[in-house]
């Protein structure tokens, strides 16, 4: 015979208590160290996460592991030995990295580029805009358990590596521009002969072919990713970030376009002639993680509309400025920012007049971008915090610059 409790005995009330209270603690918190190194980190970052079972109630990101110190390191370069530098703050998309500097120092000196010179710089801009985007086409899936995306995207990736490649003899890290223009055509001399040997034979007609490949492979991955309902229940919905919290954390490129901000820096500043093309900002409206892919897919169309229409009407002319042979810049200073592939760009340049800057402060995408975190993976669950981390498309070597 089962023995009932009698409600009004303080013993049977206090194991009643016992009870609820053990069960309460059931579940206690617990921290969760991702990485350092993860492969979904896209290098060596530390998320130091809070955990109240599977839901994340806190995270902090560790950074700082791969540090080296590229703004102080340019205050003790001349200014053409900098290039060499920002080419790998963002390594996905070097070539890019180099055009705000530039163009800050150009400014400082008085500097007008040849038209010809900066159509070829805003080629290759969009060259490396693409080859990053591809990146993320293939890599992000993969963070999520797919793994047939991954070489659709990268084997286009590698036509477009190829490109860069021949016009400027580096891959990665092209070193191409310099100041007042980019490198002088094969042979030296001013000449109208000369000068049309900067771009190699054939590169007219195989960027154009090369571009037909890369439509053809955001169309494959509408189909493959986009309309894939294991990726959807993954990303739609998962992490949205509104455009006031985007805006308030200083989150921008594609990261801010997911949210509904049409702020494009290729549309609001002169640093290339993007003016003389047509293109569209393309945003979406929910900020989650879909949205971020399905943003990037629809802007490696757009950069592949602007080549199209740029190699149909590169101007003639030199490809170099007039410049002094040692470069000395006037005592000034200038903020010049550009839309990289991950965001803005920015270099804030101080010069005192000599061959060295006087201070160099760079503002790089990747680390704005990954400010965010803590807000937008509070209240999410684990598995959530790679869907957040691969959509943001961020690289250590940008956040410890």
């Amino acid at each position: 015979m089962s023995q009932t409790l009698d409600p009004l005995d303080p013993l049977a009330a206090a194991h009643v208590s016992e009870v609820a209270v053990s069960v309460e603690l059931q579940t206690p918190g617990m921290t969760l160290n991702i990485g350092p190194q993860h492969p979904s980190t896209h290098g060596v970052l530390r998320l130091v996460a809070e955990l109240d079972g599977e839901r994340i109630t806190n995270v902090e990101p560790v950074i700082g592991y791969m540090h080296r110190g590229y703004e102080k390191l340019s205050e003790v370069r001349t200014y053409p030995q900098i290039t060499a530098l920002v080419n790998r703050i963002d390594w996905v998309s070097g070539f890019a990295n180099e055009i705000p500097l530039m163009t800050a120092i150009e400014r400082l000196m008085e500097i007008e580029v040849p038209e010809r010179a900066l159509s070829i710089r805003l080629i290759l801009t969009e060259l490396a805009r693409i080859a990053s985007h591809l990146v993320f086409l293939s890599s992000y899936p993969l963070e999520l358990g797919a793994a047939t995306p991954l070489m659709h995207a990268l084997r286009e990736r590698e036509h477009v590596l190829e490109l860069i490649e021949a016009v400027t003899g580096g891959r990665f890290h092209p070193n191409f521009n310099r100041i007042g223009g980019v490198k002088p055509a094969a042979g030296g001399g001013t000449t109208q002969k000369k000068v049309a040997q900067d771009l190699p034979q054939g590169f007219l007609e195989g960027t154009r072919a090369a571009m037909d490949k890369v439509v053809a492979v955001c169309d494959d991955m509408d189909t493959l990713v986009l309309g894939n309902e294991i990726f959807m229940a993954r990303t739609k919905g998962v992490a949205p970030i509104p455009a006031d919290k985007a805006a308030a954390y200083g989150v921008s490129g594609p990261n801010l376009r997911a949210s509904g901000v049409p702020f494009d820096l290729r549309k609001h500043e002169d640093y290339l002639p993007y003016h003389k093309y047509e293109f569209d900002v393309v945003t979406a409206e929910n900020g989650d993680c879909f949205d971020r892919y399905q943003v990037r897919l629809e802007e490696i169309r757009q950069s592949a509309r602007i080549v199209t229409q740029a190699i149909e009407a590169i101007p003639t002319g030199p490809l170099q400025a007039k410049v002094p042979r040692v470069i000395k810049v006037p005592r000034g200073e200038t903020y010049v920012r550009a839309e990289n592939p991950k965001g803005e760009m920015g270099y804030y340049l101080v010069s005192d007049g000599g061959r060295i800057p006087y201070r160099l402060k760079i503002r790089s995408a990747s680390f704005s971008n990954l400010s965010i975190l803590p807000w937008a993976l509070k209240g999410l669950i684990v598995p959530d915090i790679i869907a957040l981390l691969g959509s943001l498309d961020f690289v250590l070597g940008d956040v410890d610059r």
